[in-house]
């Protein structure tokens, strides 16, 4: 699927966030999961979770635990950017690297220091495996404060790690900035950024190569394009959805969304890896200070059906 790619760029790009699995003596059943994240474990004392990022954060020692979550299968290609060179390009000295064991989790750990300005940070990188995902785990601490957060403490949260099967859809739902009233068959998958909901029908939850429909709705703040330029506007947004090519406009027409401001583009295309025929809807729904898009893609053969599915779930998002 196109963001589960760009998340997998993303965390190649900041060293760090986190994944693995349970062990020691604080197991599955005493993990903490932030919100909508299928990951957790247990935190050292001091930490909680961060109402700005995936992960715990402690502010007395200033100190974070980020996580990030991909596919199961993407544990081989990013580790072979897991190196010393890749670190090192990022700012990141690495002291040590070891083979690393939570419970169903394997991976590598990798232990050094990175300077940020005048502020020295002591990091730990764990790269993992679990049979439902790929996890990158960075904590860090300010050297200033690191007698609060030793290695062995660091290392026994690690060794917690917790993958559950999966969040609950009201929870997703809660984190959103829009409510879903209509689903359509749908299911949510992740929430992204606090303002983004991925969604999907068929039997996976990791949507690659349009294998099964998808359906995204972002919420995005900022100026809104004049009634002029929003066809130019909507054209430009669906040229950049990833993993599409050879794209051509079928439609693109002003419409009313919900009592609002609206616009409708329906694109032709393809499957950039299996070459597979695909359609695009992509509305835009304009409010006050922003605007809401919502792009859902499908294989060309399923369109007749699937269009009708779509469309049901653009009707059914409900500004808060």
């Amino acid at each position: 699927m196109i963001v589960i790619r760009l998340a997998v760029t993303a965390a190649l790009l900041c060293t760090g966030l986190l994944l693995a699995q349970p062990t020691g003596p604080a197991a599955a059943a005493d993990a903490v999961f932030p919100r909508t994240s299928r990951v957790g474990l247990v935190p050292p004392s001091g930490f909680k979770p961060s109402a700005t990022f995936t992960g715990f954060e402690a502010p007395e020692s200033k100190a974070t635990i980020m996580l990030a979550e991909m596919p199961a299968d993407a544990f081989a290609t990013i580790e072979k950017g897991f190196t010393a060179e890749t670190l090192k390009a990022q700012g990141v000295t690495e002291e040590s690297r070891e083979p690393f064991k939570a419970g169903e989790a394997k991976g590598v750990l990798v232990t050094g220091s990175q300077q940020i300005g005048e502020i020295k940070l002591r990091k730990w990188m764990l790269l993992a495996s679990t049979p439902t995902a790929t996890a990158l785990v960075t904590a860090q601490v300010p050297e200033s404060t690191r007698a609060q957060l030793p290695d062995e403490t660091m290392r026994a949260a690690l060794a917690t790690l917790t993958v559950r099967a999966k969040v609950p859809e009201d929870e997703l739902k809660a984190a959103l900035p829009f409510a879903l009233e209509e689903m359509s068959g749908f299911r949510i998958v992740r929430v992204l950024a606090g303002n983004a909901a991925l969604m999907t029908a068929g039997p996976s939850d990791t949507v690659d190569a349009y294998e099964q429909p998808m359906f995204v709705v972002v919420m995005s703040a900022g100026k809104v394009p004049d009634a002029g330029d929003r066809d130019n506007f909507a054209r430009q947004a669906v040229a950049r959805t990833p993993g599409v090519k050879d794209m051509k406009v079928v439609r693109s027409e002003p419409l009313r969304i919900g009592g609002q401001q609206g616009h409708e583009i329906i694109v032709d295309g393809k499957d950039a890896k299996s070459n597979t025929p695909v359609k695009v809807v992509q509305w835009l729904r304009f409010a006050s200070g922003g605007y809401v898009r919502m792009v859902g893609v499908t294989q060309s053969a399923a369109w007749d059906k699937t269009f009708p599915r779509f469309r049901a779930i653009r009707d059914g998002v409900a500004l808060r």
